[in-house]
């Protein structure tokens, strides 16, 4: 690790070794998930003091509260046709039910600390008041991208999983999520999508 990264990190107190403080929340999975977590801590420093990168990834973040982003996302289609608009009921209800197994049932299971209380100082973003793992912006991103894509076919894919990629990034990228959070929550919602893909595809 650079200077400027040692410097960073230890104004944030993200670093596992930092004063001989362990990061909240490492420890949890083992020492290769922990090294995980602090190299892709450190790739995201590097990022984070960039302009461009720092008010995307903020937005991101504000965005995937409540499944915002994908809330507007099944609206905006549902302008174009009845059939859209029904889907756009469904990924709401569905959304709901997904947010209610991940913060009601799952992390509820872990009760893993989050890397940082209310996020890294330098980025304005909501205090949760959920456990870290897994990351629920993760989850839902991923759990609406599979739902669209059954919709929407595989050339859609791209946009809707690269939108969730970002979306779920953002969170270890403000510092509110570890990183194997959003690896996680991907999963959980990449497994959930794909259970209820033969009730969405009598929609498609």
């Amino acid at each position: 690790m650079n200077s400027a990264v040692d410097a960073a990190l230890g104004s944030t107190g993200s670093d596992s070794t930092v004063s001989g403080t362990a990061t909240p929340g490492s420890a949890v999975f083992g020492p290769e998930v922990d090294r995980f977590d602090q190299r892709v801590d450190e790739l995201l420093e590097r990022a984070r003091n960039h302009p461009a990168a720092a008010k995307v990834f903020q937005a991101a973040s504000h965005l995937g509260d409540f499944s915002l982003v994908w809330h507007l996302v099944g609206a905006a289609r549902g302008v174009t046709s009845n059939k859209r608009a029904t889907q756009a009921i469904a990924l709401s209800a569905l959304l709901g039910a997904e947010s209610l197994i991940v913060n009601q049932g799952v992390k509820r299971v872990f009760k893993r600390e989050r890397p940082t209380t209310s996020g890294d100082e330098r980025f304005d973003v909501r205090t949760p008041s959920t456990s870290s793992f897994p990351s629920g912006h993760a989850s839902s991103a991923v759990f609406a991208a599979t739902v669209l894509t059954t919709w929407d076919g595989k050339k859609s894919a791209p946009l809707w999983f690269g939108l969730a990629a970002v979306v779920g990034t953002s969170r270890a990228f403000v510092r509110i999520h570890h990183a194997s959070d959003v690896i996680g929550g991907a999963a959980v919602g990449l497994g959930l999508g794909l259970l209820v893909r033969p009730i969405v595809k009598r929609l498609r």
